[in-house]
């Protein structure tokens, strides 16, 4: 991945938790299991393997919804599909809750029609929503995106898609993630995962059998 023109960060972005932020870069490998009953399902490690994070999901409720939790099995937080939401909207609360006064930030697409993935991203501070406090930029269709502090250059981190025929064949979708020095990793976990919700739509999914032949295909030119 390109690495981000700034230096590290002089304050720490923190948004779900300081202890989350590291003084160095942290490379992340987010797993999906795809083929299973319930949906938002993620394994989180760093670059040692070691694990980091963990989501589960469920499709079979009136919101979809994505608790992560740290792996002492404590909620750090939730991500809530907003229902009626044009611009399908997520809002992230504080561990397990779903009330108000708990949301952290919520996540929506930047327009109705876009070419491009871009997601704007607010604070719960933020109630005008005039300016977004971040802003996710890429493109879904090459399963890559770049993380950014509000509309400026700032580079947070960094995510692509990893298409290996292994992964195919167990079920799983995997994601390399590069977060920046000072930058809260938890948070950049969440962003990726609203992202992967909104764009893995019915009626957006490839047939299972194209999908099949398409990362077989990539995974031979690589």
């Amino acid at each position: 991945m390109a690495q981000p023109s700034q230096g590290p960060l002089t304050n720490p972005i923190s948004v779900i938790n300081p202890k989350f932020c590291f003084p160095s870069v942290v490379d992340l490998t987010i797993v999906k299991k795809v083929l299973t009953i319930t949906n938002g399902n993620f394994a989180v490690t760093d670059a040692n393997g070691n694990p980091m994070f963990e989501s589960k999901g469920s499709l079979f409720t009136l919101h979809d919804k994505r608790i992560i939790y740290d792996m002492a099995g404590y909620p750090i937080v939730t991500l809530r599909q907003k229902i009626l939401s044009a611009h399908k909207r997520w809002q992230v609360f504080r561990g397990d809750s779903s009330d108000s006064k708990d949301i952290l930030f919520s996540a929506k697409k930047s327009s109705l029609i876009q070419l491009k993935t871009n997601l704007d991203v607010f604070l719960a501070a933020n109630t005008d929503e005039e300016a977004c406090d971040f802003k996710v930029k890429g493109s879904w269709f090459q399963k890559s995106c770049t993380i950014y502090l509000g509309d400026s250059s700032t580079v947070l981190a960094q995510m692509h898609k990893k298409h290996t025929v292994q992964s195919m064949l167990l079920g799983k979708d995997t994601f390399a993630v590069t977060v920046y020095p000072n930058v809260d990793s938890a948070f950049i976990v969440a962003l990726v995962m609203i992202l992967e919700a909104i764009e893995d739509l019915p009626g957006q999914k490839e047939n299972k059998t194209d999908k099949e032949n398409k990362v077989i295909k990539e995974a031979g030119n690589y």
